[in-house]
């Protein structure tokens, strides 16, 4: 039996629709915006991705006994 993640079904879902809206948005908003606010949300993107990342990590070890 696998092991479950620090996150439950639920952050892990609203964990990658958070990640694909900051990484569709940092594009957008570097065309329509002039300075470097944009940066923001690809800092966003990949902490985000680094945190499903992580989860996916801690779900697939094994389950201890």
């Amino acid at each position: 039996m696998r092991s479950a993640g620090f996150l439950s079904e639920r952050q892990r879902r609203l964990a990658w629709v958070g990640f694909l809206l900051a990484a569709f948005q940092a594009p957008a908003a570097a065309q329509l915006i002039d300075d470097a606010s944009w940066l923001f949300a690809v800092v966003v993107s990949i902490l985000v991705a680094t945190v499903i990342v992580a989860d996916d990590v801690h779900r697939r070890r094994p389950a201890s006994e």
